[in-house]
């Protein structure tokens, strides 16, 4: 099984449409939140059109997953069609336990105590829009970076594959590999 991971859209509808090429294969789409509005301090990304993005996750063609980020507002949930949950997710796929949350004001030892805490494989969080992919403890620390205001690299989604039994994160614009990590 391929599940597409994604975090701090902030509105871009061309960052989701190129993602969507990645995440061809995948059977789901777990998003770390920032979804819709590109926030105060940030510039306004490429492509930014948060309504257009909005149908275009409520017409995925896989199913997404979505956490609340500090930019979500309650009023984006009215656009979306599928519930932001706040302030975790918890799926078990595969028998693959994954944690998601956006990861405000969380240190890497705060997430590394809550992958723990739930015995999760795998932490998938956002917000620093910066790639990481570390094994902390038990749990592997998955970032996929941003795709549409990525602070530090270029743009960037990740795929993690329990077939492979791979992380990958991958450049948004040419799908090549940028971090790996095996669980």
């Amino acid at each position: 099984m391929k599940i597409g991971v994604i975090s701090d859209t902030h509105g871009s509808l061309d960052a989701w449409n190129k993602a969507m090429e990645h995440f061809a294969g995948c059977q789901f789409i777990l998003h770390a939140g920032d979804v819709l509005y590109h926030g105060p301090r940030n510039p306004l990304p490429q492509g930014y059109d948060p309504k257009e993005l909005a149908a275009a996750l409520n017409n995925s063609p896989i199913p997404v997953f979505v956490v609340r980020g500090n930019c979500d507002a309650e009023v984006e949930e009215v656009m979306l069609e599928v519930p932001i949950m706040s302030p975790y997710f918890f799926c078990s796929l595969e028998g693959l336990q994954i944690l998601m949350l956006h990861g405000t004001n969380c240190s890497e030892e705060q997430l590394s105590e809550l992958g723990n805490k739930y015995n999760a494989d795998i932490l998938v969080f956002g917000h620093i829009h910066t790639p990481t992919a570390n094994l902390s403890g038990n749990t592997i620390l998955f970032n996929p970076g941003s795709p549409s205001i990525s602070f530090h690299t270029e743009p960037t989604v990740g795929i993690i594959d329990t077939e492979e039994k791979k992380a990958r994160i991958i450049t948004l614009d040419k799908g090549e590999p940028f971090k790996e990590i095996s669980f």
